[in-house]
């Protein structure tokens, strides 16, 4: 049964509209567990009452918090509190199957490729290695509780990534086998998030529509002795993963 309507804060005197009033409000009681994941919220009439707003606000909140992927709407029956999407926290260096596993996920790669190739300029730049030297180039796509989450492209020196050819990377980290299986600690990563729009392969490799926005991550990591050893390129589903951060205030210097 849904909490009752007295959870809510009224609306105060403010110059921000009615529906993005009523969209925080219904945000607060989603992010405090108020309303738990899968649980019904209050029917539009509901909302409308309490709050003294029209439906129409109160179809604009919700079509609001339904395209940030907070609730979903079911045909016939009413509108629910959206399941927390995985997520990773992105100033904690692990690999993706081991932060997936201690929230209680479910993770399974699928190897596309497992190749020798020249390296691109980029990539061996980022490498410390000769333009053009061979690298290991594997590419895979990492499902989450069954859904198709990222499509990652790791470059590793052949040193390294010949070695893998013989590890069941469907189901383990390749940090995991670095550390633990190689002895190769590692110490730091460097990210540079940015957008790009999926091609065709991408989209046929994440099951969305050519097109959709994903964000493109570029993390290069280095061995606790400062060696780079580990250059990759996510791509990752919005709708259907996000990164974590919490980022500290420096403290005030004198005079600020």
């Amino acid at each position: 049964m849904a909490p009752p309507l007295s959870h809510f804060r009224e609306l105060e005197a403010s110059a921000a509209p009615l529906y993005s009033q009523v969209r925080e409000r219904l945000r607060e009681r989603i992010v405090d567990g108020t309303y738990e994941p899968e649980s019904r919220l209050p029917a539009e009439s509901e909302i409308s009452a309490i709050f003294s707003v029209s439906r129409i606000t109160v179809r604009q909140a919700l079509a609001d918090l339904q395209h940030e992927g907070l609730i979903v709407k079911v045909p016939g029956k009413g509108t629910f509190v959206a399941q927390p999407k995985p997520s990773q926290d992105l100033a904690r260096l692990e690999g993706f199957g081991e932060a997936m596993s201690r929230r209680g996920h479910t993770v399974v790669n699928r190897v596309i490729s497992h190749e020798t190739v020249a390296a691109e300029a980029h990539v061996a730049s980022q490498l410390h290695l000769p333009a053009s030297a061979r690298v290991t180039e594997i590419r895979r796509v990492r499902h989450v509780d069954e859904e198709p989450v990222s499509f990652e492209i790791t470059f590793l020196p052949t040193r390294v990534g010949d070695r893998l050819r013989g590890e069941n990377l469907a189901e383990r980290d390749i940090f995991l086998i670095l550390e633990t299986d190689y002895g190769l600690a590692l110490s730091h990563a460097d990210i540079h998030i940015g957008a790009i729009t999926a091609d065709a392969s991408l989209a046929a490799a994440l099951e969305v529509a050519p097109g959709t926005a994903l964000l493109r991550i570029e993390r290069l990591t280095w061995t606790a002795d400062g060696v780079p050893l580990d250059f990759e390129y996510l791509y990752v589903r919005g709708d259907a993963f996000q990164y974590t951060l919490r980022l500290p205030r420096r403290a005030s210097t004198p005079g600020n």
